[in-house]
Formats: structure tokens, sequence, C-alpha cells
């Protein structure tokens, strides 16, 4: 199975379905079925100052190191001024949005039963 590491809050927050599409640096051709594993890396205190972030998660349990969910990687949008312009507020909070950076957008997020495995960069393969 296809699998992305998230830092938390950002891998709870799609598990929720609160979050919907995964800013990167990075564009990916891959579309299809992706794991969501929550990396290990502990919130960054600079997350809490972001009040509004904060407050969308602040009352959820974080699972750092499992795989939490499958969703659907429906596209990678390339993001320019209009494509931002026309992103929900709620999204904007939960990633970094700037001309020349990737949206990956998610859909179909559905629970699973929580994996534990050691996180990797990249989109990577995981064997059960």
């Amino acid at each position: 199975m296809k699998v992305l590491t998230i830092k938390e809050p950002f891998a709870t927050l799609i598990m929720n379905e609160i979050k919907h599409i995964e800013t990167r640096s990075w564009k990916t051709n891959y579309r299809g079925e992706i794991y969501i594993q929550a990396s290990i890396s502990k919130i960054k205190k600079d997350i809490f100052e972001r009040k509004e972030l904060v407050k969308l998660f602040e009352n959820l349990d974080m699972h750092y190191g499992y795989i939490i969910c499958k969703a659907y990687l429906k596209d990678c949008a390339y993001m320019n001024d209009e494509f931002i312009k026309n992103v929900s507020h709620q999204e904007l909070i939960c990633g970094r949005y700037e001309v020349g950076r990737y949206a990956w957008i998610l859909d179909d997020i559905k629970i699973i039963n929580p994996i534990k495995v050691k996180g990797k960069l990249g989109i990577w393969n995981y064997e059960i």
C-alpha cells in the first residue's frame, strides 16, 4: 500500500475530515488510494501560536507513529493566485498556500484500525 507520512496535527485533521488538501513543495503523478501515517514528531511549538488552527485540533487525540486512515489522492494541483483564492478559509489555516507549491487533493477519507509503523519521506510502500 502507498503511504504518506504527515506531521501532527495535520494527519489527524485529515483523518477527521477537517483537512482535505495536503500542501507540499513537490508534485506527484501518483493518483489512487493512499494511507496517511502520523509522524512520530511531536507538534512544533510555533503551531500553538496559530490560534485558529489550534481550535481545530485541541480536542482531538494525536496518533504519533501510526497509519490512521486511507484516502483517495485524486489530484495534485499547482498553486497559483487563482487556485489559492478559491481555497476555503479552513483549508488555508491547515496548510502552507503559496504560489509555486502543490495541493494534494484528498477524497473519500476513511478511518482504519491504526497500524504502528516507522514513517519515511515521500510516498512509500508498506506491505501488510
